[in-house]
């Protein structure tokens, strides 16, 4: 099942940047999947995927590298680096999506700009 659900991901995500292809990404969602975002924000899929072509779609320039595929059981974990148009601002994401029924049922994403990444990994260091 891990090998399979791997796979439905990568599939997934693979006409998407290489093409910008929203449409292979949506057929792999199921109908009620849900987004949700570190902020405690959900969407629901025809949100989620709105945001999606925005900043994916075959026009929108943002360049993704997959850096890690995992999965364990029904999740999948995707960690990448992602380069925004026109600014060239680098973030890093690491996405936690859920399979069931050989469909993305339910995702987690937490984004970090790589320029505060050196800030943020020192929160838990004492102060003297």
């Amino acid at each position: 099942m891990t090998t399979e659900n791997k796979t439905i991901v990568g599939r997934a995500l693979a006409g998407l940047i290489d093409t910008g292809d929203v449409d292979t990404l949506a057929s792999s969602l199921s109908e009620d999947f849900i987004h949700h975002r570190s902020d405690s924000t959900t969407s629901t899929k025809a949100q989620w995927l709105a945001a999606v072509r925005t900043a994916l779609g075959p026009t929108a320039g943002m360049r993704v590298d997959i850096l890690h595929l995992l999965a364990d059981g029904d999740h999948v974990v995707v960690h990448s680096r992602r380069r925004l148009p026109d600014t060239g601002t680098e973030i890093v994401v690491v996405d936690v999506l859920r399979i069931a029924e050989r469909f993305i049922a339910e995702a987690w994403e937490v984004i970090e700009p790589a320029a505060d990444a050196a800030a943020n990994g020192t929160w838990w260091e004492p102060t003297v």
